[in-house]
């Protein structure tokens, strides 16, 4: 069982499988996004509306500045802190032609295991053929170290790793949430420019809970736990994992949303007329998976690396339903 476990870490965290999967991240969020507004309409009942018509292009205009947001994110966020972006298909080929080049060169292999290397040159490889690389390979320190080289293994993540990280997540996250903001602002001026102010407390409403709640707070409770686990001297990966697990809920979930609708309450509400007055938003089950990013940046478990690519298509969420300025309390 444990085999079959860090197998599937390793097949997942293929930096080929990681980089196609992130050169193929735009297709899937406009496809998702694409049928979550198709169904919308579909759920509508009778003869679609003039409003009906209006609404559909207003959160058309905001998923697509939203999607546009989220993946200019991660480059921003990148330029601004210094990290480093995900490596491109191509140099990844590069890099791994000359590591199982090199390697064919200086050790004795079978047949089907040169097979599967130069597959893997820049290909995905098959959860079998993961397998049987590492029974082959991994009986001595050469093989070891190229398999370490070929597919890397998780990095054992600080308390000091994932605060140096809150800063880069948090503009990546921000991006979107604005972008949602002002393109959703922009489609309510054009569909009605007279009632487009009036939408905007609720817009910048949700835009903070999804901040706060859903991905700024997260992180620090992520980098809490962890520090308060390390104290303890806290070893086990599964303890570890559910202790960061417990931070982003705890303090993401409840105390981000708490300091959302405080803001709303407190600063938004007075300046609002009587019957315009935000409500209490409250967490739901999506707002939980939203933390799955931040449950995988910071966990110790293998084969999560694969998640990074995958960043935004919650960060789309978050964009899209700030800009529709969403709310579950109606």
């Amino acid at each position: 069982m444990i085999k079959s476990i860090n197998t599937l870490g390793k097949f997942l965290d293929q930096p080929v499988l990681i980089s196609k999967l992130n050169k193929a991240m735009p297709t899937i969020v406009t496809t998702i996004g694409l049928g979550y507004l198709t169904k919308d309409i579909f759920q509508k009942k009778g003869k679609l509306t003039k409003e009906d018509k209006k609404d559909f292009l207003s959160k058309s205009f905001v998923m697509l500045t939203s999607i546009i947001s989220a993946f200019l994110a991660p480059k921003i966020a990148s330029k601004l802190t210094g990290r480093a972006t995900l490596e491109s298909f191509e140099k990844i080929k590069e890099n791994n032609i000359k590591l199982i080049e090199k390697f064919k060169n200086n050790n004795k292999i079978s047949k089907d295991i040169s097979l599967i290397l130069d597959k893997g040159k820049d290909k995905v490889l098959s959860f079998k053929e993961v397998e049987k690389l590492f029974d082959n390979l991994d009986k001595n320190n050469k093989g070891k170290e190229f398999l370490n080289k070929f597919i890397p293994d998780p990095v054992n993540i600080k308390a000091s790793d994932i605060f140096s990280e809150i800063g880069y997540l948090s503009i990546y996250g921000a991006v979107p949430v604005v972008g949602g903001i002002l393109g959703g602002t922009v489609a309510d001026s054009l569909a009605d420019k007279d009632k487009a102010k009036e939408k905007i407390p609720n817009k910048i409403s949700e835009g903070l809970y999804q901040y706060l709640a859903n991905i700024f707070m997260c992180n620090v409770g992520a980098g809490g736990a962890l520090a308060i686990l390390e104290k303890m001297n806290i070893k086990s990966k599964s303890a570890r994992a559910l202790g960061m697990t417990a931070g982003i809920i705890l303090t993401g979930v409840i105390g981000g949303a708490k300091i959302a609708n405080t803001i709303s309450k407190k600063i938004i509400n007075p300046f609002l007329p009587k019957d315009k007055k935000l409500k209490e938003r409250k967490p739901e089950p999506m707002d939980l998976c939203m933390h799955t990013d931040d449950i995988a940046t910071v966990s110790l478990l293998s084969g999560l690396k694969w998640i990074e690519p995958s960043l935004p298509i919650l960060y789309t969420i978050s964009g899209y339903k700030a800009g529709i300025g969403y709310t579950n309390n109606k």
